[in-house]
C-alpha cells in the first residue's frame, strides 16, 4: 500500500506532538449545550477577543450541575486550572481563559497558564479532516504537579489530547477537562478497547505505521471521536490522502 505523505511533516512536529496512554482519563465535564453558547449574543464578541463579553457568556452558561462534577472530579486534589491558549487568527481565544479565572475563583483552585500553543490551526467550523492535518502544538515551561484542562468547546478532543501528552511528558499529571460547550459524544476522549481494534481491523497495519510515521503515535493514543472518523472512511488510502489535501503546499501556518 502507498499511502501519500507529508514532506518533512514529521520532523517539524517532533519536538512538540505527544500523545500520552489515555488509562482511566475520565469524560470531559461539558457546562452547556453547543447550541446554547454558539447563539448566545455575545458568543461571536466573546470568540474574537472580547474579554467582558467572554466572562459575561461563561458566566451566563455555566452549570451548577458541572460545577458540581468538576468539584467531585478534583476532590482534595488542588490541581492547577490550565486554561487552552487558542489562537483563531490575528486574535487569542479568551474563553478558556476566562473560564479558567471563574472556575478559579469559584473553587478555589491555582491557575496556570505558561505553556501555549504556538500554532494557528483555525480549527473552528473546519472538518474532521483538517482537524486531524493541524494538530494543535504547544511548547513552555512545566511546573510540577497535577493539572485540570479548560477549553472553550470540545469537538474532536485532538487540541486537549495533545496538551496532555504535552504537560505530561514534561512531568506533569492531567486528572481530567471541562468545556465551556462541545459535542456530547465527543466528552469520552478516552479511546475502547472495541474502537481501538474496529479501527484496526477495517484499516490494517499498514496506515497505523504510516500514522506512526506522520504523527508519532499510534492508534492507541487517538481519542475516541478521532478513532470513530478514521473508521468510518472508506480506506486506509483515503486517509492518508484526505490529510495531505488538507495541507496544500506553502501554506504558511506552523508546522
Amino acid at each position: 500500500m502507498a499511502l501519500e505523505s507529508i514532506p518533512d511533516f514529521a520532523a517539524s512536529i517532533r519536538d512538540y506532538l505527544r500523545r500520552s496512554p489515555w488509562r482511566n482519563f475520565p469524560d470531559v465535564v461539558i457546562h452547556a449545550e453547543e447550541a446554547v453558547v454558539k447563539k448566545h449574543p455575545l458568543y461571536i464578541a466573546a470568540k474574537w477577543g472580547d474579554i467582558t463579553a467572554a466572562e459575561e457568556l461563561v458566566l451566563e452558561t455555566v452549570s451548577l450541575s458541572s460545577m458540581d462534577r468538576v468539584c467531585r472530579l478534583v476532590e482534595n486534589e488542588r490541581p492547577f486550572l490550565f486554561p487552552v491558549h487558542a489562537i483563531e487568527t490575528e486574535v487569542r481565544n479568551p474563553i478558556p481563559t476566562t473560564l479558567a479565572r471563574i472556575l478559579a475563583r469559584l473553587l478555589d483552585l491555582p491557575l496556570e497558564d505558561q505553556v501555549i500553543q504556538i500554532n494557528r490551526v483555525r480549527h473552528t467550523g473546519a472538518d474532521g479532516w483538517h482537524r486531524l492535518a493541524f494538530p494543535a502544538l504547544f511548547d513552555g515551561a512545566v511546573k510540577e504537579g497535577k493539572y485540570l484542562l479548560v477549553d472553550d468547546f470540545i469537538g474532536q478532543g485532538g487540541t486537549l489530547a495533545n496538551l496532555k501528552g504535552f504537560l505530561e511528558g514534561r512531568g506533569a499529571e492531567v486528572i481530567g477537562a471541562t468545556t465551556l460547550t462541545g459535542k456530547a459524544y465527543s466528552a469520552q476522549l478516552r479511546l475502547s478497547d472495541a474502537t481501538l481494534q474496529g479501527l484496526r481491523n477495517k484499516h490494517g497495519s499498514d496506515l497505523e505505521r504510516w500514522w506512526l510515521d506522520t504523527f508519532g503515535y499510534g492508534f492507541e493514543r487517538l481519542t475516541e471521536s478521532e478513532a470513530r472518523y478514521l473508521t468510518r472512511a472508506d480506506n486506509a488510502d483515503t486517509i492518508s490522502a484526505r490529510i495531505v489535501a488538507a495541507r496544500p503546499p506553502g501554506d504558511p501556518r506552523i508546522p
